[in-house]
């Protein structure tokens, strides 16, 4: 009986997916015939007649009501309106990213189009604050509450609503409507966030389905017993993530999913936990030429010269690299400082791996299915990493003829993350109904769909707070601001110009959360003050990336942080009250890497300072903390 209901939902599942295929098979050839639609088109031209015969006749009787002064007056202003208008028009299509990066290249004139592009829209958009030191106060102000009231979701809605206010120059009517509207409705409307969405709700539906399963459960077991230590589960979570390189969203989720229960066996913080996804999913795909963040900066620098820069640019990536060592030499040596060393001393010395009290530690409490194997996260796991894989190539153009590496370049990573995760719950699903019937349920494995949902809410709720965030900003013209700061004020100091770069990255990034959108803006400007590929535009070109990873590493708004709290089911503000103490002091030494680099400009010898300056300065960390 039970071999029966196996085929027959292996014969269903098949005929399902194979049904949609006839879509694609071959049409029968076609020829057009006029007649078919004629009637049809008749009745289309009838209606469009109709409607302009109403609205024409409605103008008329408007019109022949206004006195002949009033007629002229309202064409005087209609004509100047429309003046305003184009006017208004050109200057931000000019502001626009499509035409801005290009021009701070190409355009010889790029700083004298930009100053009377932005005043057009102060006195034609009539938003005084556009492209002003104003413009990037709402981010400061979300972020500075985050960490004083170590609560995330108030702290992002007031920096929206003082964006929204600072827009509509305090109009409580235009603030509603740009807040709602202009953001929260833009956002969720926008395909590449909607596809990051999806990717994030099955990817919670596939590990709710791995947990009823047992195979978390049944792999902390494995761990136990293999995975000796704390330092050994520290290195197994490092080595995992710096094996998924391809994408930092699906690095933080997959690495989250398969380590927790691992790290939760060693009584390893879940703070640590984050800390340890979050700084193998940036700063690695940073540094990997074949991942999405390659494919980002390779399409903001010149045409052609994008990857061959980027590998070059990979040796004075410091910050990436760093980030690395820093993790590995604390793992070996044992040892935690600021926020995080309570965090792992609460997990080692009293069970605590959440320190302070939140909605995931229920479930944690659940009971887990004994019958379930290590297969039973292994498999899905390697069908999520396959599926998606395949997904991105096939978004960018691989089965269409490109190449695997141009296809890698071009992808796009929502659609390719949200095609590989459906087609993953498919093939989970027929694995666990078919080969593990007696350990999970048809009706339990559809439970886990609103499960996993749920478990991506708070995930999903800070997204859409940031993502709305940066549209407050944008509409500020938050990014000319500090594109117009770097082309007025780091043209000098040449040999000190990377390290200047660096720390704008970081702040443009760490402001709005974004480290592709620093990229975008900075790239072009660090390209067209040095000429060619010069060491020094590589090094300058690397500044830029390493800070923007930075920035993107310390923000709370930024959408890698919130996905490692969401991966390693962490409080959000924890996660980044216990991670900054460690990007900062990797930061600092960045800074100073990137002074020798400016004068020395040799690969060789500012690497090996910067592992130097890294290492002291956690020895003289380790000897500090000892001692309290």
């Amino acid at each position: 009986m039970k071999t029966t209901k196996r085929v027959l939902a292996v014969v269903m599942v098949l005929f399902c997916m194979v049904m949609p295929l006839s879509v694609f098979a071959e049409p029968a050839e076609v020829t057009a015939d006029a007649d078919r639609t004629s009637g049809m088109t008749s009745f289309i031209e009838m209606v469009d007649a109709e409607a302009a015969a109403k609205a024409e006749a409605e103008e008329a009787e408007r019109v022949a009501a206004l006195t002949p002064e009033e007629l002229a007056k309202e064409e005087a202003d209609k004509t100047a309106q429309e003046a305003l208008d184009a006017e208004l028009d050109v200057a931000t299509t000019y502001l626009s990213s499509d035409y801005f990066r290009p021009a701070i290249q190409k355009d010889e004139n790029v700083k004298e189009n930009t100053a009377i592009a932005v005043e057009i829209v102060r006195e034609n958009g009539g938003n005084p604050h556009y492209s002003t030191i104003w413009s990037i106060v709402p981010a400061i102000i979300a972020i500075i509450l985050a960490l004083i009231t170590k609560e995330v979701y108030s702290s992002l809605f007031i920096g929206i609503l003082a964006g929204g206010l600072l827009y509509a120059n305090f109009n409580i009517e235009t603030t509603l409507n740009h807040v709602v509207m202009d953001g929260f409705v833009a956002s969720l409307s926008d395909s590449y966030n909607v596809g990051i969405l999806v990717f994030l709700v099955l990817l919670g539906t596939l590990v709710a389905m791995m947990n009823k399963a047992g195979g978390s459960a049944a792999f902390g077991r494995w761990a136990s017993t293999h995975i000796k230590s704390r330092v050994g589960a520290q290195l197994a979570t490092i080595a995992l993530g710096m094996l998924i390189f391809v994408d930092d969203y699906f690095n933080c989720l997959t690495v989250g999913s398969v380590m927790r229960p691992v790290c939760d066996a060693k009584k390893i913080s879940r703070a640590k936990l984050a800390y340890l996804i979050d700084a193998t999913a940036a700063p690695v795909c940073i540094i990997a030429p074949i991942s999405s963040w390659a494919a980002a900066v390779a399409g903001f620098a010149p045409e052609g010269q994008g990857i061959s820069l980027f590998i070059k640019a990979i040796p004075y990536n410091y910050y990436a690299l760093l980030t690395i060592l820093v993790m590995i030499t604390i793992a070996v040596l044992k040892f935690d400082f600021g926020p995080m060393k309570t965090h792992e001393k609460n997990a080692e010395e009293k069970g605590d791996i959440f320190t302070t009290l939140e909605e995931t530690s229920v479930a944690v409490e659940e009971k887990a299915n004994e019958k379930g194997k290590v297969i039973d996260l292994i498999l899905p796991v390697v069908i999520l990493i396959i599926c998606c894989i395949i997904g991105m190539i096939y978004s960018g153009g691989f089965f269409g003829g490109e190449s695997f590496i141009n296809a890698f370049s071009n992808c796009d990573a929502s659609v390719g993350l949200a095609l590989g995760s459906f087609v993953a719950i498919i093939l989970v699903s027929i694995y666990f109904m078919v080969f593990r019937h007696g350990v999970v349920k048809f009706s339990e494995l559809m439970g886990c769909l609103p499960e996993g949902f749920k478990a991506m809410v708070p995930a999903i709720l800070i997204l859409t707070c940031a993502w709305t965030l940066k549209g407050m900003t944008d509409s500020l013209g938050a990014d000319i601001f500090i594109a117009n700061f770097v082309n007025n004020n780091a043209s000098s100091l040449v040999n000190f110009l990377p390290a200047i770069i660096f720390l704008i990255a970081v702040g443009l990034s760490f402001s709005t959360g974004t480290s592709w959108g620093t990229f975008g803006i900075l790239i072009p400007i660090v390209l067209s003050v040095f000429s060619g590929d010069s060491t020094m535009s590589i090094i300058g070109m690397s500044a830029c990336m390493a800070g923007a990873v930075c920035g993107d590493h310390c923000s709370p708004i930024s959408d890698t942080t919130i996905m490692a709290s969401a991966g390693a089911q962490c409080n959000h503000v924890n996660h980044v009250s216990t991670q900054l103490p460690y990007a900062i002091t990797v930061a600092a030494v960045s800074f100073v890497s990137y002074i020798v680099a400016g004068f020395v400009q040799n690969v060789f010898v500012s690497l090996a300072v910067a592992v130097v300056l890294t290492v002291a300065t956690l020895v003289v960390l380790k000897k500090l903390t000892a001692k309290k």
